[in-house]
């Protein structure tokens, strides 16, 4: 990985759309697998009381003794929140329906929103060595989707290919924009990435016509694919890089890995 990516401090990731089955969870999963391939060291925060990424990354609910919960709410310590994989170079925060009743509890603590960004940044996170820390949100914008975007620099979203899918991004936009007016100026988007894509559906190529004149640069240029490999690795718990390597669903996500790299050196050049 080059040295003008690897920084002093994590570049930090908000995965998230508050309409649910756009594939926002695949792309977290894949993404994060995508750059460990690229040499780099990434942390996945499951911040869904679902726990999909947990599921779909190996981690027994079981064997789930710390997670996000206690990340925003408790006072456990990094090496037990933070879970290895199997695969190396890549760790998880796992969640856990408890989760689900953060968002209550979060209301009466004054520091609500900034607490993933205080947890994300104690001074104990530096020697683990990220490069990345890709956030799975919940699909709503609540206040964890809110404690997301105030800890992350930018804010990936994932967007269906289908009727009616940009009709749901201007409420997430009005949110980012409020974000960055009231507690995160640096927030930015990183852009949209079209997933499920059909290039023989007209729909597809409607949706990715009117990204790309709506958006323009804004849309990355790789298109996620509806592909059966890509829908068939959760339930074997693994990414799909490393259940079928060589479908189009795995290639696709490291054309995306590689055009956030390349984004990432340029501007940092």
């Amino acid at each position: 990985m080059s040295d003008i990516i690897r920084g002093a401090h994590p570049k930090i990731i908000a995965v998230a759309n508050q309409k649910g089955g756009v594939g926002k969870t695949t792309t977290a999963i894949n993404l994060a697998a995508a750059l460990v391939e690229q040499k780099a060291r990434v942390l996945v925060v499951d911040l869904d009381p679902q726990g999909n990424a947990s599921t779909g990354l190996g981690v027994d609910v079981e064997a789930r003794d710390f997670t996000t919960y206690d990340l925003l709410l408790g006072d456990a310590r990094l090496e037990d929140v933070i879970q290895p994989l199997s695969i190396e170079g890549m760790a998880i925060v796992p969640a856990t329906v408890d989760l689900s009743s953060a968002d209550i509890e979060l209301m009466s603590n004054e520091k609500r929103s900034f607490l993933l960004h205080d947890a994300l940044r104690q001074p104990a996170m530096e020697s683990f060595g990220w490069d990345y820390i890709l956030i799975d949100c919940p699909p709503s914008l609540n206040l964890l989707t809110v404690n997301a975007m105030i800890a992350a620099h930018s804010v990936l979203i994932p967007l269906q290919s289908e009727f009616f899918a940009l009709e749901g991004l201007s409420q997430l936009m009005l949110t980012v924009r409020e974000v960055r007016q009231t507690a995160n100026p640096e927030l930015r988007i990183e852009g949209v990435i079209l997933t499920m894509y059909d290039a023989r559906n007209n729909l597809s190529q409607q949706v990715e016509d009117d990204a790309r004149e709506n958006l323009g640069d804004l849309v990355f240029k790789t298109r996620i694919p509806r592909n059966v490999r890509l829908s068939e690795a959760p339930s074997f718990a693994c990414p799909v890089l490393e259940y079928d390597p060589t479908s189009k669903g795995a290639e696709a996500y490291r054309s995306l890995a590689r055009e956030l790299l390349n984004k990432h050196i340029g501007a940092a050049a």
